[in-house]
């Protein structure tokens, strides 16, 4: 098993910055890579980016590229996800998850590629 559960959202104004953090417990080693999806009301739940576990692979939905970062530290089992240049369109809730699939970052992008998952923390983005 592995637990995770994300901190960070809140309310920010358009132009603004936050970094979400997830941390992870349990079975840590498990994981092969981890990724953030968002949930907008009456919308589905997209994928944002992801990061394999060594932190030197991830991929971009191409709707973030270039305003968010994902970047890992393994020695504190935590995930980030800064977020920068944010639009009211970026208002969701955020999840991190866990995936145990091998292949490259680029093609883990759908949520049941990923079997752990957070709780989700809310940012909204005020314009």
């Amino acid at each position: 098993q592995v637990q995770l559960v994300e901190s960070g959202g809140g309310l920010v104004h358009a132009g603004g910055s936050v970094r979400l953090s997830c941390v992870a417990s349990g079975r840590t080693l498990s994981y092969s890579a981890m990724g953030w999806f968002r949930q907008a009301p009456g919308k589905e739940r997209e994928f944002v980016g992801n990061i394999d576990r060594s932190g030197e692979s991830g991929y971009y939905a191409d709707s973030v590229k270039g305003r968010f970062t994902i970047s890992i530290d393994n020695a504190e089992n935590t995930v980030y996800l800064q977020l920068n240049s944010l639009k009211p369109e970026d208002t969701a809730v955020y999840y991190c998850a866990a995936s145990l699939r091998s292949g490259m970052t680029a093609v883990l992008v759908r949520t049941n590629d990923y079997y752990y998952w957070g709780q989700g923390t809310q940012v909204t983005v005020s314009s």
